[in-house]
Order: structure tokens, then sequence, then C-alpha cells
């Protein structure tokens, strides 16, 4: 018993969304006897219910629902967003009406909510919206002279100065460095290692269940991994959330380089001639090189080449890691 409590006291202070989950399991199981997930399927997330059962706050009684372990020890835990003895959570304000905490946990349960979309804020969808935006100047022309022709105007020195093969590696040199800082300090390792643990353990547990010809327990875990679900969507989010931002730096910088090699002299082969490995000479950036122009494939050998020893400079981790 008090281990739950020691759970619960843990999931509480890793975040007020998993103390909300808690409290709205507490309140319906007190009121009920049992609590299953269509009770709270409108106010909690299927993974936070996953979390529940996982860490043993939730136990399952023969198929009729859940009851929640040690009840006064998490109650205990949470404080003063336990439930009273009326069902409805406890807030800090000193008015103590109804209304005020239906209100109060309205607005906590839509704050976890947001928290619970793969930790997107409101400047990550303002970034996702300009990103589209900037996609489209690869379709269409006045976009892409727009935005080249404002980056230019601080590029334009430096390209005059240095060969155009060079303001390429510069720019792949830029875009990889910038890249993995953004996964490193946008992308929440330890989560998505919690989701695949959680999804492992599922497996596991399911294939054991199935060399012991246990279908019963088979079905609670098939419903167990529906439920799971949830997560799978968290961990994507969290894997596209720096996508994101990788994008409205990395965009613009290829816009300019497109910007630029459309231009009169690019177009007409001025400058010095380019020697690409395994390729040979090229005459303009302009060449096709299979499907891709010449410049696209030179970026790219430069950026792969160049992030991978920032990666490792920097001891960035891009993938999660289970214990």
């Amino acid at each position: 018993m008090a281990r739950t409590a020691e759970k619960a006291a843990s999931l509480a202070e890793e975040s007020q969304s998993m103390a909300d989950a808690m409290a709205r399991v507490l309140a319906v199981a007190d009121d009920q006897g049992t609590v299953q997930w269509g009770d709270v399927s409108d106010d909690i997330t299927s993974g936070e219910w996953g979390r529940l059962i996982e860490q043993g706050i939730l136990v399952d009684v023969d198929g009729e629902g859940f009851v929640v372990d040690d009840p006064e020890g998490v109650r205990d835990a949470l404080g003063d967003d336990a439930p009273d003895d009326t069902g409805s959570t406890s807030t800090s304000s000193s008015s103590g009406s109804s209304t005020s905490s239906g209100s109060s946990s309205s607005a906590s349960n839509g704050s976890a909510a947001d928290d619970d979309e793969g930790g997107w804020s409101r400047w990550d969808k303002m970034a996702a919206v300009a990103t589209i935006a900037l996609f489209l100047g690869y379709s269409q022309a006045p976009i892409r002279n727009t935005v080249g022709g404002v980056i230019d105007l601080g590029l334009g020195p430096l390209a005059d100065v240095l060969p155009f093969y060079i303001m390429i590696l510069v720019l792949a040199t830029f875009t990889g460095f910038s890249s993995t800082v953004l996964q490193g300090k946008l992308m929440n390792m330890d989560k998505m290692g919690e989701y695949q643990e959680r999804m492992q353990e599922i497996q596991e547990r399911r294939k054991d269940a199935k060399e012991r010809g246990d279908d019963e327990a088979l079905e609670e875990i098939q419903e167990e991994q529906m439920e799971a679900m949830g997560d799978q969507l968290g961990m994507f989010k969290e894997q596209f959330r720096p996508m994101v931002w990788i994008m409205l730096v990395n965009i613009p910088v290829f816009l300019w380089i497109y910007f630029m090699v459309q231009t009169p002299e690019m177009v007409a082969g001025a400058g010095p001639v380019m020697i690409l490995p395994l390729i040979g000479e090229i005459a303009t950036w302009n060449e096709r090189i299979g499907p891709m122009w010449a410049w696209i494939v030179w970026y790219f050998v430069c950026s792969m080449s160049f992030t991978q020893i920032v990666r490792k400079a920097l001891d960035v981790q891009t993938t999660p890691s289970t214990s």
C-alpha cells in the first residue's frame, strides 16, 4: 500500500495532468466503487489511463472494472488536488463554491489536454503554419523570390566573395548545426523512451500470454494496446515537433539557393567549374544529376557529413533509449 502512495506522489510531481487524472479516477471510484475507461475518457487521455494501470494505481477486478489501490494513500499524495467526500476536486480558492470548483477543474483538464498534445505550445503551432506557408515557395515564384530577395540582403555580400559551392557548404553546415541543436532541445527523449518501454512491455506480456494460451489475458492486453495508441500518437508528435522548427530554418535557406541558381548568371554557367566526387565536372548548378539538380546533391553531401560531425561533437541523442 505504501508503495502505491509513493508511486502516486511521483506521478503527481511529474505533471499536473497526471495529478488531475488520478483525482478524476479517484472521484469516480469513490462514487461508483469501480471505474472504467468509458467513465473518464472525456476527462483524461488514454496515455494517462495506461500510466495509472502500468504504475499499479488502478487494479483490475476480474473484468468488472478497476479500483484504486490504496485510495487513502493516493488521496494523501494528491493533497489539495484530492476529491472531497462529494467527489469534487478541491481548489485553492477560498470561496469553495461548486461553480468555482467546477470551473477550476475544467480549466485544469483543458490545460492538461493542451500539455498532453505532444507538448506543442502556441509558438510551435505558429511555426507549423509559417512552415506550411514557406513550403508554397517551392511552387510559387512570388513567394520564392520574396523570401530569396530578403535573405539575399544578408547573404548576397558573402556570396559575392565566396565561390558558390563554398556558400552551399557553409549553409549546409549551418542547417546541420541548427537541426542538431533543435532536435536536442525540443525532443523529449525520456518521454519517448517511456512510450517505447510501455509498448515493449505490452508486447512481451502478449507474447507470454500467447505461449500460455491464456485467451482472457490476451483479450485484456489487446484492449490495453488499443488504449496505448494514444501513446503512439504522443510519440509521433514528440518526433514531429522539432521537425517544424528545423524546416522553418531550412526552407528559407533552400529558397535562397533556389533563388540564386535561377539568376541569369548562374543559368549561363558563370563562375568556377565544379567537380563533384564520383560525378565529375558539371557545367551549371542547374544541371541534372539523375532526378535532382546538382546543387541539391552537393548540399545533401555536405549536410549529411557535417551533421554527423556536429552530433558527435555536441553528443546530441536523436533516438530514444530504453532501459
